[in-house]
């Protein structure tokens, strides 16, 4: 094994034999690779920087011959490299592309690197190893430029097929001011126009069969049931789908970029927006990761509170789940009730946070603010007020015979698939699986609260509603915990990098006044390192992966999402179905497009 840097950027070695991880000795003994360079990181992951021509006999050992093999592909990305200080001990590299890999069966996780040069600037595909892989190299290439060899349709996945250039390579600009004003010549409106038409052949479409010919028709970008802009190219025989290609991108906005030019408190908001339903709990990951770099420990009471906004927004996010999924498949009734419930939750997080979707209210080291005066009393209400009302929803839609036979069997997968497809969340624990991150990997105190893992049987579009809705039990569970058990302490830890920092001889001396203004207009300075986080979010499994070069701002934000991965899977879902089929597909994945597009 080759030399890694430490967190501090200096040399470190490790002899395979003895100090590096079993993992690392395995892949040695089975694949007689040892060309490796270890690099230690900030959240332990074991991190493997591999030749390119190792990768894929990496990989597939990992994959398929691995005892506990590594069968879910969590992310695939890369890093614009080029204006990276802190590089002491790494290969040289330009980009490198990011594999990271999970483990269920060893609970543990694995990231391979691979370093790319100019000269070489492409690396052979994985779709074939894993078919998730097929959009993840695709918003890679989007973004950065890389190619994938072999990969069956390598196009623009998030920026428009006319777009110029690659967004997150670091000489891309982050703002529109960067750029001259905006001009849309005709010429250039007709080539844009062009651009939009739909060609079947483009999608790998066939016109017609020996003996008929196909419908092609357009589900969305504006269509109720696909839940935001979004666009599903149907191929029809009859009333019969025979392929159904997503088309993703029109809610792309750039929160990747925007996590490259916001200090690391100002970006916090930006967070709440990508997941919009699940509002703090989207702060979670990225703060943890932040906390992480920095070293800092959050205050009992903090973690507490963090717990317990989390699983309000978990019940807020389900319970719209749990209206819009009965509305697709032609209930009225229960989305009016149900949303009465959202805002008893939302008017408990207000009262807490002063906001109500978009709270943002975690802060780097805890909380922004202390809970109020009477804060339980509201919460006291609620979890008695809601197990009644989800035991009417049972009778009113899980009961109801013809929303079972619009559901049960219809768009099922195996455990197998979901692994293949990178699928996380309830959509998992649907197909019988008891995984759940914060059981698996407890984090902010989640090994301290008694809950179960709810999971289905036949992971069909009724088994996901079911867990989702005895998730909101356990969330009840949950709250109650907190709310018996509520610590005292601080809101917040008393550390120089929290931000925004205490104000206690803010006035009292010009030196901390002038410490106060530069840690809260420009935020704390993060020590070098990489920290990769994850939580169990309401829709699946979300991380951000943060690299910090050393500076006030985040080198690489990557946010891997649950819903990106969760929408590839529709081709497989609908095929030789009907279009009702599909808009109960759909209503049972639970994604946003923020969540997807980023």
């Amino acid at each position: 094994m080759n030399k890694g840097n430490t967190l501090d950027g200096t040399a470190d070695n490790i002899a395979i034999s003895a100090d590096a991880p079993q993992i690392v000795r395995e892949l040695t003994e089975q694949t007689g690779i040892d060309d490796f360079t270890f690099q230690p990181t900030c959240d332990g992951i074991t991190t493997l920087w591999v030749a390119r021509q190792n990768l894929r006999a990496l990989l597939r050992y990992l994959k398929l011959q691995a005892p506990g093999p590594y069968s879910l592909l969590f992310d695939l990305t890369a890093v614009d490299e080029r204006q990276r200080s802190h590089r002491q001990g790494l290969p040289a590299a330009e980009f490198t592309v990011v594999y990271h890999l999970l483990s269920l069966d060893r609970n543990q996780d694995i990231r391979l690197k691979v370093a790319l040069l100019r000269a070489y600037f492409s690396i052979p595909t994985i779709s074939d190893l894993w078919p998730s892989a097929n959009w993840y190299e695709r918003e890679v290439w989007d973004m950065f430029g890389i190619v994938f060899e072999g990969h069956p349709h390598l196009k623009r996945i998030l920026m428009p097929p006319t777009w110029q250039g690659h967004p997150l390579r670091k000489d891309h600009y982050a703002r529109a001011t960067e750029m001259e004003a905006f001009d849309l010549p005709d010429a250039q409106q007709d080539i844009e126009q062009d651009a939009l038409r739909f060609v079947p052949e483009d999608w790998g479409m066939s016109r017609h069969s020996e003996d008929n010919d196909f419908m092609f028709l357009n589900m969305g970008p504006n269509h109720p049931s696909v839940h935001g802009v979004f666009r599903i190219a149907l191929q029809l025989d009859g009333e019969e789908i025979v392929d159904a290609l997503p088309d993703i991108g029109y809610h792309h906005r750039g929160a990747e970029k925007m996590g490259e030019r916001q200090s690391w408190h100002t970006y916090i908001p930006y967070t709440d927006r990508v997941d919009y339903l699940g509002g703090s709990m989207n702060n979670l990951p990225y703060l943890l990761a932040v906390e992480q770099l920095a070293g800092i420990e959050v205050p009992e009471r903090a973690q507490v509170i963090r717990v317990m906004i989390c699983e309000l927004y978990r019940l807020a996010g389900h319970l719209l789940f749990y209206g819009t999924y009965t509305q697709d498949l032609g209930q009225m009734s229960p989305i009016f009730y149900m949303f009465i419930d959202r805002e008893k939750v939302f008017d408990i997080l207000e009262s807490i946070s002063g906001a109500r979707i978009h709270s943002s209210y975690f802060r780097i080291g805890g909380v922004a603010m202390d809970l109020p005066r009477g804060w339980d009393k509201r919460i006291r209400e609620f979890i008695d007020y809601l197990p009644a009302r989800l035991h009417h929803y049972d009778k009113l839609v899980l009961q109801n015979t013809t929303l079972k036979r619009r559901t049960q069997g219809i768009g099922a997968y195996t455990t197998a698939e979901a692994l293949d497809w990178s699928v996380t969340g309830p959509g998992l624990r649907a197909t019988g699986l008891a995984w759940d991150y914060r059981k698996a990997r407890p984090y902010s105190g989640y090994q301290n609260y008694q809950f179960e893992i709810p999971t289905g049987n036949h992971g069909d579009c009724y088994d996901r509603c079911v867990v989702r809705v005895e998730e909101m039990r356990q969330s009840l569970r949950i709250i109650k915990q907190c709310l018996h058990n509520m610590p005292q302490g601080p809101y917040k830890a008393h550390h120089p990098l929290t931000t925004p920092p205490a104000k206690e001889r803010t006035l009292h001396d010009i030196e901390t006044l002038i410490q106060h203004f530069l840690s809260v207009s420009w935020g704390p300075v993060i020590p070098v390192g990489e920290s990769c986080v994850t939580v169990e979010a309401t829709k699946g499994l979300n991380a951000y992966y943060l690299t910090s070069d050393g500076g006030g701002m985040s080198y690489r934000t990557r946010i891997r999402t649950p819903s990106f991965p969760h929408l590839q899977m529709i081709p497989l879902l609908c095929r030789g179905m009907m279009i009702p089929d599909l808009v109960a597909i759909l209503a049972s994945i639970d994604f946003v497009m923020a969540d997807v597009d980023r």
